[in-house]
């Protein structure tokens, strides 16, 4: 076989695309929007995330064409706009929101397991962290041993994914009521108000976020076109096509049920949705599909989560220790540490009652820094440019620019302050990694944002350890 029929066409990029953003959070993405916004709100949140997401994707399509020189990930495009302590702060927020995802993941799969085996119901229990801790080090081992690919693992969670969801939409269409929806159109407000509809949309920022995290995989299949610009139609098509399966799920489910009920439901929503219509065989068929999609969702951002550090450390951003591989090109250094934070957040299964929802939403806090700054990047590059698409691409950086400003504000003071007391300790880190470089270790304006992460920091401590800041 020749070199040229093993190229991906448009279709096979889309599907790839599609296959990188849908996880385990869709499962339980009924219950995430209801829980904080009605019908109304619903669709304002999912047309600005699918604004700010499809000018985010064109910003990674356009810096990877016109910037290939960068090539260490998202972190490199912070750096080279913005300095060192940028990249490494993207390269830092990037990986902590790897691992925590990796924690969410734990909680949402032992809650399905729990469907089945009622000694993890809940996905939140002693059992759970059990459970959890086990198979953590089961993919531990398992990496450590070279396993980097798995492309039959990967076809059948893509099937696992996309078959149930796909039952769960036709289902929902034929079940659909419309009184039911109507009556769930303000939300909590009951009627129309700017306060509550605003406060709504603002809800539902950190669950389109986490959903669509992975949306910076997609130029990763540039390589493999037969057409390079069949990557940037596929990236916005994949984009559509995830947003409108995305929008059917919430929506459809309060059309089922009440936006109270749907609200309330345990992890994963969607089994027990479907079970309301269906029967028993809906939530198992749910269940089932979910198992199988977060255990290789949870190999695959294990595989990422160990790789950003292990990258970054190559590229004089993280500390050299990270690099080190073992016989099996396995980054042994970077794994260990990651899977051991891991587990350490997995102890939090039997303190918060809202684990899954706590940790998406840190995590999707935590990839904040990384995404804002490489539309910012986009914004600037382009300013510096006078190439015949620099309009255009000013006006992507500067869409996908406000879209980060505008998450930073709708995910409120309590996660951006705990978020920093996740990106004040790697200042340590930082200034051991300029040292190795022998570089200084602040310019002027790195120092105040430096200070500024301190006091945040120490500010979040104080929150939380006077209550004003529950987890």
């Amino acid at each position: 076989m020749s070199d040229g029929n093993k190229k991906l066409g448009l279709f096979s990029l889309m599907a790839l695309v599609v296959g990188s953003m849908i996880g385990g959070g869709i499962f339980n993405l009924a219950s995430d929007m209801a829980s904080g916004a009605g019908a109304v709100a619903i669709i304002i949140g999912w047309i600005i995330t699918g604004i700010g997401m499809i000018s985010l994707g064109f910003c990674f399509q356009n810096l990877n064409m016109k910037r290939p020189d960068l090539d260490g990930g998202v972190y490199s495009y912070a750096r080279a706009g913005f300095g060192d302590f940028m990249g490494f702060n993207s390269a830092w927020g990037y990986w902590v929101s790897a691992f925590l995802g990796n924690v969410a993941y734990a909680t949402l799969l032992f809650s399905s397991i729990g469907y089945f085996f009622p000694v993890f119901e809940g996905g939140q229990n002693i059992a759970s962290v059990i459970g959890a801790s086990i198979l953590l080090w089961c993919v531990h081992f398992l990496i450590l041993r070279g396993v980097h690919s798995a492309a039959i693992l990967n076809l059948v969670t893509t099937i696992a994914k996309l078959v149930p969801v796909l039952v769960f939409i036709i289902v929902a269409i034929f079940a659909f009521n419309i009184d039911t929806f109507v009556g769930n159109y303000w939300g909590d407000a009951g009627s129309f108000s700017w306060s509550a509809v605003g406060s709504q949309v603002k809800n539902t920022m950190l669950v389109t976020l986490w959903v669509f995290i992975g949306i910076e995989g997609a130029v990763v299949f540039s390589s493999r076109a037969k057409n390079r610009k069949d990557v940037g139609r596929a990236t916005i098509l994949g984009l559509v096509g995830t947003l409108i399966i995305y929008m059917l799920v919430s929506l459809l489910s309060i059309g089922v049920m009440s936006q109270a009920d749907v609200a309330n439901l345990p992890n994963p929503s969607m089994a027990y949705i479907l079970e309301s219509v269906v029967g028993k065989w809906g939530a198992v068929l749910i269940n089932f599909g979910l198992i199988i999609s977060v255990l290789g969702a949870w190999l695959g951002w294990t595989l990422l989560a160990s790789e950003i550090p292990f990258l970054a450390a190559k590229d004089g951003i993280f500390p050299k220790w990270f690099a080190k591989e073992n016989v099996n090109k396995a980054p042994v250094n970077a794994l260990w540490l990651t899977n051991g934070l891991i587990q350490l957040f997995i102890l939090t299964f039997i303190i918060s009652d809202q684990a899954y929802q706590f940790m998406y939403s840190l995590a999707s806090s935590a990839i904040l820094i990384p995404y804002a700054f490489s539309a910012f990047y986009q914004f600037k590059y382009s300013l510096q440019t006078k190439e015949a698409d620099r309009t255009k691409n000013l006006v992507v950086g500067l869409i996908a620019s406000i879209y980060g400003v505008w998450l930073v504000i709708a995910a409120g003071l309590s996660y951006l302050l705990l978020t920093m007391l996740l990106f004040a300790p790697g200042i340590i880190v930082f200034r051991i990694v300029q040292k190795e470089e022998n570089k200084k270790i602040f310019t002027k304006p790195e120092l105040i944002v430096a200070i500024v992460f301190v006091v945040l920091a120490v500010y979040a401590l104080f929150e939380l350890i006077t209550g004003s800041i529950t987890i």
